[in-house]
């Protein structure tokens, strides 16, 4: 057997492996611990902790600390599912792994078609299996984080009609549940139902606030653990936090008007090779051709393609504002 389908043969079965391995079971451990941080939370006898908490996730959030990018690509099976609740859809780890399979297949069944080395389409197949359904799952989490962001001042100025007409705040997150469709409904749906299982209301918006990951809805986590604790008149805080909340949203769209045009170039630039490349290739094939199995035309290739992607970082970097 020839020496590259050895090497492809082996790359499929290490990275099936290693996915099996690291969303293969959950960890019992780290069950035990989170089961027993629900209780304690539950049972608190002040919100000062959960208050404590809550600021600190707020704070790494806003500053997009997160793991190491190895571990973000190939998360644990609890990550996994928190990541495929996020987006609303009822996945699970299993599809996700099937469709990453599916995806190997895919992409190395077609560049093995157009005659591709076996080593370049099982490496491109690999990678397209690890970041293919990983994007997409991105993609749909922050569609879904924009919709309720959206939406959100909105549950809040409902929220404080409700409280100036003498609801409790339970009632109105019932209210909020029923009137507001899309994320918004479901996140406040998923409280009240915590709620009525016996959760208190800080464990039950605490939980909803880790599931969202959105700076907005952790302030407004804090808001109404810090009124509980300290008392005041919680409708005048919650109009406060929405007025906040939209001038957030409104310099958000500043800053992404403000640098459409170095996005719009960006494009232009990063786009320009592969539109050349693709001309030239119909126009005249056997021009290019030797990218695809010459190896000294490959590595040259892989390398442009490396140092486009760190411009490319570069540029997203100079474009993000933290506000």
């Amino acid at each position: 057997m020839d020496l590259s389908v050895i090497l492809i043969i082996g790359t499929a079965f290490l990275a099936f492996t290693v996915l099996v391995i690291l969303l293969g079971g959950p960890s019992i451990g780290k069950s035990k611990t989170r089961r027993l941080a629900m209780v304690k939370d539950r049972h608190a006898a002040s919100t000062e902790a959960v208050v404590a908490a809550q600021m600190r996730k707020t704070i790494q959030a806003s500053s997009g600390k997160g793991g190491s990018t190895l571990s973000s690509l190939m998360p644990r099976r609890e990550e996994m599912e928190k990541r495929l609740r996020r987006t609303g859809k009822a996945w699970t780890v299993s599809q996700y792994m099937m469709a990453s399979m599916a995806t190997f297949v895919g992409v190395t069944g077609v560049l093995l078609l157009i005659r591709s080395p076996f080593l370049l389409a099982g490496l491109v197949g690999l990678v397209a299996a690890l970041g293919l359904p990983y994007m997409i799952v991105g993609r749909l989490i922050k569609q879904r984080v924009t919709k309720f962001n959206a939406r959100f001042p909105d549950a809040i100025d409902l929220l404080v009609r409700g409280l100036k007409s003498g609801l409790p705040v339970t009632e109105t997150f019932q209210v909020v549940s029923q009137e507001l469709p899309g994320p918004v409904g479901e996140e406040f749906k998923g409280v009240i139902e915590r709620i009525r299982i016996g959760n208190t209301m800080e464990a039950a918006l605490q939980e909803s606030a880790e599931m969202l990951g959105t700076p907005e809805f952790q302030f407004f986590c804090i808001t109404i653990a810090i009124q509980r604790e300290t008392g005041g008149n919680l409708a005048e805080t919650l109009g406060n936090l929405s007025d906040v909340l939209r001038k957030r949203a409104q310099m958000k769209l500043k800053i992404r008007a403000m640098s459409s045009e170095a996005k719009a170039s960006a494009y232009i630039v990063g786009a320009l090779p592969f539109f050349v490349f693709g001309i030239v290739y119909s126009m005249n094939p056997e021009y290019l051709a030797g990218f695809f199995f010459e190896e000294r035309l490959i590595i040259t290739g892989l390398g442009g393609l490396g140092w486009m992607s760190i411009g490319v970082f570069i540029m997203s970097r100079m474009i993000s504002f933290e506000i």
